[in-house]
C-alpha cells in the first residue's frame, strides 16, 4: 500500500517513514530540490521532487496514493506571515491536491501541535481533544489556522489530526543545545517554579501516528499523542545528567533573563539566512508552566501506549548524539 510523507525527510518525519518500511509499507516522501536526505539514505523510498506550494508535484506525489502524513510545514520562522505560509497555505495546496484522489485515499494524517491549543492551566487539567484553542505564538497560531483548514475538509476525505507535544529523539537538532548544556556540566531551569512538560521520544511519535493512520477509530477526529507521565526540568536535567555520568550545577534563570535573551537571539537573527530558533515567541513559549496534554483519547480509541520511559529516550538520544559526534 502507498503511503507519501510531506517532510519525510525531517526529523519527524523521517522517523515515520521507518516505522512504515518496518511494517511493509511502499513509501513515497515529497521532497523539495535543496533538501537535506541524509535521514533517507539506502532506504527504499521514491523520492518525488517538489513542494506543498507546487501543486503539480502534489498531485503527481499524491496519485495511486492510500494513505497520506502531512509533516511539512515551519517550525522557525521571522513572522506571523511565513508562519502561516507554511503552516496554513501549505496544508491548503496538501489538501487541495489530496482532494483529487478522495476515492482512492484511505486516511489522510494531518501533524499539527500541542502549540496550536496553548498551554494547559494546571497539573490537574492537562489538555485534551476538547480545550478551546488559545495559542500564544505566532507559530501556534499558524498550526490552528491549518487545523481549521483540515477541518473544512473532513466531509470530504478520512481524515485524523495528530498533535504532538515536545519531541526529542535521534536526529533532533531543535533540542541539541540542552544536551550539551548538561554536557558542560549545567543543569539551566527556566524560572523559580516547576515547569511542567508531556515530553514525546520521536520512535513512540512515530508509532502512534501510523497507528492512527490505520485504524478505523480515528477516522474525523483530533489527538494528542504523546508521554504518559508528566515531567518537570529539574527531573529532566538530573536524568540527563545520570545518563551523562556528569555531575551538575543547577543553573535557575529569571524569566527576565529568559526574554532579554530570546529578544536579542530575535534581534541578531535578522541578520542572519535563517530565522533563530530561539526568539522572543520561543521565550514565552518556555516560561509557561503546563505544556501538558492527555493521550487518554488514543488510548481508547487506537490503543495508543507510551513505550519509551524518559530515562531510555534520554539515553538512546544521548547515545546516537554521541556515535554521530554531536556530543
Amino acid at each position: 500500500m502507498k503511503v507519501v510523507v510531506t517532510g519525510g525527510n525531517g526529523f519527524v518525519g523521517s522517523h515515520i517513514v521507518d516505522v512504515l518500511l518496518e511494517k511493509g509499507y511502499t513509501v513515497h516522501c515529497l521532497v523539495r530540490q535543496t533538501s537535506d536526505l541524509r535521514w533517507l539514505e539506502n532506504k527504499p523510498v521514491t523520492l518525488v521532487e517538489g513542494s506543498i506550494y507546487d501543486t503539480n508535484s502534489l498531485q503527481i506525489a499524491f496519485k495511486d496514493a492510500e494513505y497520506i502524513i502531512h509533516v511539512a510545514g515551519l517550525t522557525a520562522a521571522r513572522n506571523e506571515e511565513e508562519f502561516m505560509k507554511g503552516n496554513k497555505t501549505g496544508t491548503e495546496n496538501v489538501l487541495r491536491a489530496a482532494l483529487l484522489y478522495q476515492s482512492t485515499i484511505k486516511k489522510f494524517v494531518h501533524i499539527s501541535s500541542m502549540a496550536a491549543v496553548g498551554p494547559a492551566t494546571s497539573l490537574q487539567q492537562p489538555l485534551d481533544e476538547s480545550t478551546p484553542f488559545h495559542p500564544i505564538t505566532p507559530y501556534g497560531a499558524s498550526k490552528h489556522a491549518a487545523e481549521v483548514v483540515v477541518h473544512t475538509a473532513m466531509s470530504k476525505l478520512p481524515i485524523t489530526v495528530v498533535r504532538p507535544p515536545a519531541v526529542y529523539g535521534e536526529r533532533d537538532s531543535a533540542i541539541l543545545s540542552f544536551f550539551q548544556t548538561v554536557n558542560k556540566h549545567l543543569a539551566p531551569l527556566i524560572g523559580f517554579t516547576d515547569k511542567w512538560v508531556s515530553l514525546i521520544h520521536v520512535r513512540d511519535l512515530a508509532i502512534g501516528t501510523v497507528q492512527a493512520m490505520e485504524s478505523d477509530n480515528t477516522t474525523g477526529k483530533t489527538y494528542f499523542i504523546s508521554s504518559e507521565e508528566f515531567y518537570n526540568w529539574n527531573q529532566i536535567s538530573q536524568l540527563t545528567a545520570k545518563v551523562l555520568g556528569k555531575k551538575c550545577i543547577t543553573l535557575k534563570i529569571p524569566h527576565g533573563v529568559v526574554m532579554s535573551l530570546a529578544y536579542i537571539s530575535e534581534f541578531f537573527g535578522r541578520f542572519s539566512s535563517k530565522p533563530p530558533v530561539f526568539n522572543y515567541e520561543k521565550g514565552k513559549d518556555i516560561i509557561q508552566e503546563y505544556w501538558i496534554c492527555s493521550v487518554g483519547n488514543a488510548k481508547k480509541d487506537f490503543n495508543y501506549r507510551q513505550t519509551i520511559s524518559l530515562e531510555q529516550g534520554i539515553r538512546q538520544t544521548t547515545d546516537w548524539y554521541k556515535a554521530n559526534k554531536w556530543l
